[in-house]
């Protein structure tokens, strides 16, 4: 997709740019392959918010997507290629000879009308999927499964894709997105490509109201509260944070702190930390 952008007619289409959609062949989503979606929208069962900055939005219907791959040495057609408003990437329906129909995500340069496999002996094209250790070195893969036969878990966002860097014994390593170096499972199942839609992150709303529609509330800073309010607050006028470290209004440090469990028992497949 590419980006459309606004003159500046009025203040809020001043910088502001959308999508074209100039790729989606497809205005409704296939009826068999949507599910009502309720979102709690950051509050509990008691209707009190628990998670900040979240509520109201557009309403959606979630489009059940394959990660497993799971249809087997079965040719499937590119059948459309739509919008998911629960994801910033497209997706593609798939339409396999048996009658099936199913939502992938849509890899880049994977055109309409083409046909795609999943199996361990099929040909290294865009949008096929088979095991890591019968993927060659240097290949681009994304929607990569972390355990054999669970679905892809990671490398599913938009215009994200991992390398394919060496295969050692019953493993493949594997260069994320984000500069991780780790290792796969040989069994595991990747697709390949680059996941398209890489446009989304040029993207400015232009206003506050585009915001509202994805369900995203106002975020306040922490600097213009009072001190009983956040950690940053108080004081006279624009003050620096008046503690040793930036923290969350829960006292925790906040910014650059690392978070992930020391103990994680996946640590050990972790070749270098992102």
């Amino acid at each position: 997709m590419a980006i459309k952008i606004y003159k500046p007619y009025t203040p809020t289409t001043r910088n502001r740019s959308v999508l074209d959609f100039s790729g989606v062949s497809k205005k409704r989503p296939e009826k068999s392959l949507v599910v009502a979606n309720h979102r709690a929208k950051g509050r509990n069962n008691k209707g009190r918010i628990t998670i900040r900055h979240k509520g109201g939005g557009h309403k959606r219907l979630y489009r059940l997507i394959d990660f497993r791959r799971n249809k087997y040495n079965i040719a499937g057609n590119v059948t459309a290629i739509e919008y998911d408003p629960n994801r910033n990437a497209n997706i593609a329906l798939i339409t396999y000879t048996d009658g099936e129909k199913r939502y992938i995500l849509h890899p880049e340069n994977l055109a309409l009308n083409e046909v795609i496999l999943s199996g361990k002996n099929v040909e290294i094209k865009v949008g096929n999927a088979m095991p890591l250790e019968n993927i060659p070195l240097g290949i681009d893969v994304h929607n990569v499964e972390l355990f054999p036969g669970k679905g892809g878990q990671i490398i599913r966002t938009a215009g994200s894709s991992a390398k394919i860097l060496a295969k050692e014994n019953d493993y493949v390593v594997l260069r994320l997105s984000s500069k991780e170096i780790r290792l796969f499972k040989k069994e595991c199942f990747a697709t390949i490509g680059k996941v398209s839609n890489s446009d989304v992150y040029n993207v400015v709303l232009g206003k506050a109201g585009r915001t509202r529609w994805l369900g995203i509330r106002p975020t306040v800073r922490g600097s213009v509260m009072n001190p009983v309010d956040h950690p940053h607050g108080g004081g006279e006028g624009r003050c620096p944070i008046g503690k040793p470290r930036p923290l969350t209004p829960w006292g925790k440090p906040a910014l650059g702190m690392k978070t992930r469990n020391k103990k994680k028992k996946s640590d050990l497949f972790i070749i270098r930390s992102r």
